[in-house]
C-alpha cells in the first residue's frame, strides 16, 4: 500500500510529465548513440560492417527484453526503483565501452548494461505510468511520453558526433556514462510517488455513423494465437525496414564522401520528424483506427525509402531523411491501438508487449541485415532494396487484416 497525495490530470501530473520527457530523452541515448559511432568503432576495431553493427543489434534485444523485466519491476516496486537502476546501468555501460578492446566486448556490454539494464528502464515503464496519472488527455500524455524517445534521437547524434571528431569515440563515451549517469540518477528521484491506486476509466467517444467490430476472442476472424502472430511478423517487417536508414545513415555518408558529421544531422532531422509523425498519429488513430493508420504509415514508409534510391545528392537526402521521419514515427505506437481495438482487454497488456518487443527485435535484425548485404554487395543499394521487400511484407499483412475487418463488418451490417 502507499498514499498517494495527487491526483490524475493535476499540475503535479503535468509537472510529472515534464519530468519524464527529461528522463526519456536522456535514458533513451543508448538507443542512437551506437549508431553515430559505428564507423570510428569499425575502424578502431578493424571489423567488417556487419560485425560493427552487431552492438546494435544485441542493443535492441537487450531492449526489448529489458523493457518487459523492468515494466514488472515498475508495477511491484514503482518507476523510480527501476529508473535508479537503469541511470547506474546506463552510467556504467558507457563508460565501460570506453574501455572495450573489442567488438566482442563492446557488444556485450551494449547488449546488458546499455540495453536491458539501462535504456529499457525508461520507455516501458514511463509509458505505464503516464498512463496511469492521466485519464482526461491521458492519448497526448503517452503521445508527448513516447517522443522523448525521438527527442533523444534528435539531439544526441550532432552532439556525439562533434565530440567524436574533438576528442575521440572512447572519451565520448565515458563523458556520456558521467553525464547520463548522474542526470538520469537526479530526476528519477523526483518520480518517487505513486500512481493512483485507483483511477477512473477514460471512455471514447462514438464515432458518428462509424460501424466497428470491438474486442473478441476471435480478432479480425482469427484465432488469438494467429491474430497476435500475424501482428508479430509484421511488427517485425516493418522495423527491418525501418532500420536501414535510422542504424546506417551516418555510415552511408560516409561512404558518399559527405562525411559522418552531415549523416549524423540526416538522423537527427529523421528523428525530429518522427517526433511530429509520433504525435499527429495518436490524432489520426483516433479517427481512423489503428489498422489504417499502419497501413497508412507502412505504404509512406515505403515510399521513402524507394526515394532513398535515386537521390544521393546532399540536399536530396535530407529532404529525404526527413520525409522518411515524418512518415514512419507513428508505426509502432499504432499496434498498441490496434491490440486494444480487435483483443480481450484483459489480455492488453501481455499482448501489447509481445508485438512492441518483436518491432524491437525488427530494429535489431534490420540493422545487422543492412551491414551483412553491404559487406556482400559493397554497396547500401542492395541494403535499401531489402528494407523496401521487408516493408511490403508489412503492408501485405495489414491490407489483409483491414480487408478480413471489412467482410466482417458488412457480415454485421446485413445481419438483421
Amino acid at each position: 500500500m502507499h498514499a498517494t497525495r495527487h491526483l490524475p490530470d493535476s499540475r503535479y501530473a503535468v509537472m510529472r510529465l515534464i519530468v519524464t520527457m527529461l528522463l526519456m530523452t536522456v535514458g533513451s541515448s543508448g538507443m542512437y548513440v551506437v549508431s553515430v559511432v559505428l564507423p570510428a568503432v569499425q575502424a578502431d576495431f578493424g571489423v567488417a560492417r556487419a560485425d560493427a553493427s552487431l552492438p546494435y543489434t544485441l542493443l535492441m534485444i537487450g531492449f526489448g527484453v529489458g523493457g518487459v523485466v523492468m515494466g514488472k519491476l515498475a508495477d511491484r516496486f514503482g518507476v523510480m526503483w527501476p529508473l535508479l537502476l537503469g541511470a547506474v546501468a546506463l552510467g556504467l555501460g558507457y563508460i565501460a565501452c570506453s574501455f572495450a578492446g573489442g567488438i566482442v566486448s563492446f557488444a556485450i556490454v551494449q547488449a546488458l548494461l546499455v540495453g536491458l539494464l539501462g535504456s529499457a528502464a525508461v520507455f516501458a515503464p514511463l509509458v505505464a505510468d503516464t498512463s496511469l496519472w492521466f485519464v482526461k488527455r491521458r492519448g497526448i500524455a503517452v503521445a508527448v511520453c513516447a517522443s522523448g524517445n525521438y527527442i533523444a534521437g534528435a539531439i544526441w547524434p550532432p552532439i556525439v558526433q562533434h565530440f567524436i571528431e574533438t576528442v575521440g569515440w572512447r572519451t565520448t563515451y565515458f563523458g556520456m556514462g558521467v553525464f547520463c549517469g548522474l542526470a538520469m540518477a537526479g530526476l528519477a528521484l523526483f518520480m518517487r510517488e505513486r500512481p493512483p491506486l485507483e483511477v477512473p476509466v477514460a471512455t471514447p467517444a462514438a464515432t458518428p455513423g462509424r460501424v466497428t467490430i470491438g474486442p473478441s476472442m476471435q480478432p479480425f476472424g482469427l484465432s488469438l494465437g494467429m491474430a497476435q502472430g500475424l501482428l508479430c511478423v509484421a511488427g517485425t517487417a516493418c522495423c527491418v525496414a525501418m532500420a536501414m536508414p535510422q542504424v546506417h545513415i551516418v555510415a552511408y555518408c560516409s561512404d558518399l564522401g559527405y562525411g559522418a558529421a552531415r549523416g549524423a544531422q540526416m538522423l537527427s532531422v529523421m528523428l525530429a520528424f518522427g517526433i511530429v509523425s509520433r504525435l499527429v498519429s495518436g490524432y489520426i488513430c483516433d479517427r481512423i483506427g489503428g489498422l489504417r493508420t499502419l497501413l497508412l504509415g507502412s505504404v509512406l514508409q515505403c515510399v521513402a525509402l524507394v526515394l532513398f534510391l535515386p537521390f544521393d545528392g546532399l540536399v536530396p537526402l535530407f529532404v529525404v531523411s526527413a520525409l522518411f521521419g515524418l512518415f514512419q514515427g507513428g508505426i509502432v505506437p499504432s499496434y498498441a491501438i490496434i491490440v486494444r481495438e480487435y483483443f480481450p482487454p484483459a489480455e492488453a497488456g501481455a499482448r501489447v508487449g509481445t508485438v512492441i518487443m518483436c518491432t524491437l527485435l525488427g530494429m535489431a535484425l534490420g540493422g545487422w541485415m543492412s551491414g551483412k548485404v553491404f559487406d556482400l554487395t559493397g554497396s547500401y543499394h542492395a541494403a535499401f532494396i531489402n528494407g523496401i521487400a521487408w516493408n511490403l511484407l508489412n503492408m501485405s499483412i495489414a491490407v489483409t487484416l483491414l480487408l478480413r475487418v471489412r467482410r466482417m463488418h458488412s457480415a454485421a451490417l446485413a445481419t438483421p
